[in-house]
């Protein structure tokens, strides 16, 4: 494996950050993500713990279709 590969394969990955990054904000702006029904806070006197449930659920749905959608258009 060349430079030229790796760096390549480190391109790639970069521009597909960016993509999940701006889909998550585009998504953020249509759905309150982190305020969605799943998504559990406790609060305790000195101490906070916030599980995003319906936020992970949602976002693996959308990634999850969003990459099959890639891999069919590429086969």
């Amino acid at each position: 494996m060349g430079a030229d590969t790796i760096g390549r394969w480190l391109v790639l990955i970069g521009i597909a950050i960016a993509i999940i990054g701006g889909l998550v904000m585009a998504l953020g702006r249509i759905v309150d993500l982190g305020n969605l029904p799943g998504d559990f806070t406790w609060e305790g006197d000195n101490t906070r713990v916030y599980v995003p449930l319906g936020t992970m659920i949602v976002l693996s749905l959308v990634l999850t279709l969003l990459l099959n959608l890639i891999l069919r258009l590429f086969r």
